[in-house]
C-alpha cells in the first residue's frame, strides 16, 4: 500500500492525533512509535515523506536517518523538542530534510508535508518508464507491465525486480542481490526464496514453471527478456 507520509514518534497520542489530522486533509498517513515499526513499514509499503523523531526508546532518530540514508533518498523531517542549533545542524547534515520544534502547530505541520509532497511528486514524474521489449517497469508507481499484464509490488519486490531487471539476461548472484535489496542486514536465502516467489506469482503464467524469472541452481538468478 502507498502512504504520503510516515510519522515515527514515541509520544503515541502526538503521532495518532497529527496522522488522525493528515488523514483529514487527503494526506494519506500511517504512524508507528518505534523504530522497528518505522523498517516494517518501510519494508512492505511505499511512502513519499518521514516525519521522524529524535528521542526514540531504543534508538535515536539520527541512527535510523542515517540507516535509511543508506538505501533510499525519502525526504525526512525532524520532528523534536530538541532546540538546540547543534541538533539541527546533525539532522540537516546527516540526511534530514527539514527540521520542525515542538510544539508545532498542526496546520503549519500540514502546510508544509503538502509543500514537500509537491516537489516529491513533481521529482517522481520526471523519472522515465524502463522498457525492454514487452516488459517495463514505472519507478514513480512501482508498477511493472510483462506483456498485457500489468501489476503493483511492494517496495521490496520492486527492488528485486529492479536489480535483476537492470542485469537482464545475465546471471545475477544471489550475494549482490542481498546487497542491492537488503544492504548490510543479513537475510538468509529462504527470504530470497519468498521474494522471488511472490515476484513470479505476480508475473509468470505458471509460477511453477518459470519462463520470465530462472533460477540459476547455487549461483543466482536470471531475469531473461527477449526483445522482438
Amino acid at each position: 500500500m502507498h502512504y504520503n507520509c510516515l510519522i515515527v514518534d514515541d509520544e503515541k497520542e502526538l503521532a495518532q492525533m497529527t496522522c488522525e489530522y493528515f488523514n483529514l486533509f487527503d494526506v494519506a498517513s500511517i504512524w508507528t512509535d518505534s523504530v522497528k515499526g518505522c523498517e516494517e513499514l518501510l519494508a512492505e509499503h511505499t511512502v513519499d515523506i518521514l516525519l521522524l523523531d529524535i528521542n526514540l526508546q531504543e534508538e535515536s532518530g539520527f541512527a535510523l536517518c542515517k540507516k535509511i540514508r543508506d538505501t533510499s533518498d525519502i525526504p525526512i523531517l525532524f520532528i523534536s523538542a530538541r532546540q538546540s542549533d547543534e541538533d539541527i545542524l546533525v539532522a540537516l547534515n546527516i540526511g534530514g530534510d527539514d527540521y520542525i520544534k515542538k510544539p508545532f502547530s498542526l496546520n503549519i505541520l500540514l502546510a508544509k508535508v503538502k509543500a514537500m509532497l509537491k516537489r516529491v511528486n513533481i521529482s517522481q514524474n520526471n523519472v522515465m518508464q524502463q522498457n525492454s521489449g514487452n516488459f517495463w517497469l514505472d519507478e514513480s508507481t512501482m508498477r511493472v507491465g510483462v506483456g498485457e499484464k500489468e501489476v503493483q509490488l511492494k517496495a521490496k519486490e520492486f527492488k528485486l525486480l529492479s536489480c535483476l531487471f537492470e542485469h537482464r539476461n545475465t546471471i545475477v548472484t544471489k550475494e549482490v542481490l542481498f546487497d542491492t535489496v537488503w544492504g548490510d542486514t543479513f537475510f538468509s536465502d529462504g527470504t530470497l526464496n519468498v521474494h522471488i516467489r511472490k515476484l513470479r506469482e505476480k508475473l509468470e503464467e505458471n509460477p511453477n514453471e518459470p519462463k520470465l524469472i530462472k533460477t540459476v541452481w547455487g549461483t543466482g538468478y536470471i531475469l531473461e527478456i527477449h526483445t522482438k
